[in-house]
């Protein structure tokens, strides 16, 4: 299991290049959507870091959000977000990440979250001690949601803001603070090392959460996971520190 964890290390540290040397430029973009936007560069960055992997591991899968590549019948998958936190990473906003994780005949067992800008390294397999540049990394102990620091993310279709925005409205008032990140990637690592309490959000990818999740529940937190109401293929969570009280009704 080293060897993959360090494969994809390797692969998000050669991204992280990519993506800091481009950053503060003026990217070119594929497609833009009213609430999102898709660059040229979060291509460039999977084709960098599904040819590091499938250099490595030929008969590997690789899925991510930029399409699928490699063997669709292996049971070993790599499920990858090249920059998560697009639309921070067009506006200049140094708040993104690259997300990594290995899925085995259906289960994550280790995940990586890289910030290139703060070159922060988040890194988990399954039953280990998750780390944060080299050191254990842990949940938060707060119980009381007024003492507390939530995420809320905000997903694309109308639907789901519509949806978000009265949970937003009830945690606004009872929490310490409410932030809108921008990554839900990062938000799970951030929960991971206690620096958010929760991290709420109904509609996310796969690949947004897959390292994260593993990440949180390593550290000691809980994940909450439902396919999202309308039926497709996303994803909504609930993500804390395992025992803050996030019911608000």
């Amino acid at each position: 299991m080293i060897n993959y964890l360090k494969t994809a290390i390797e692969a998000a540290r050669a991204a992280s290049v990519l993506l800091r040397d481009n950053f503060g430029k003026t990217p070119d973009v594929n497609t833009f959507e009213a609430h999102d936007i898709k660059l040229e560069l979060d291509v460039r960055s999977q084709e960098l870091i599904t040819g590091i992997i499938l250099h490595r591991f030929p008969d590997h899968a690789i899925y991510g959000e930029e399409g699928i590549a490699g063997n669709p019948e292996s049971p070993f998958q790599w499920i990858v977000d090249p920059i998560d936190g697009t639309v921070n990473y067009f506006y200049g906003i140094p708040h993104f990440c690259i997300s990594i994780a290995l899925r085995k005949e259906g289960k994550v067992v280790l995940g990586i979250i890289l910030d290139p800008m703060r070159n922060e390294l988040w890194e988990v397999m399954e039953g280990c001690t998750p780390l944060l540049n080299g050191k254990p990394c842990r949940v938060s102990s707060r119980t009381k949601l007024s003492d507390s620091v939530l995420s809320v993310g905000f997903a694309k279709a109308k639907s789901t803001i519509d949806a978000g925005l009265p949970l937003f409205e009830k945690m606004v008032y009872r929490a310490r603070k409410c932030r809108l990140m921008g990554s839900a990637a990062l938000d799970l690592a951030y929960v991971a090392s206690g620096r958010l309490d929760a991290y709420i959000e109904s509609s996310v990818s796969l690949w947004d959460i897959a390292a994260g999740q593993l990440l949180v529940e390593a550290a000691g937190g809980k994940c909450e996971t439902a396919p999202h109401a309308d039926g497709s293929d996303k994803i909504a969570i609930r993500a804390s520190n395992g025992v803050l009280d996030l019911n608000v009704d």
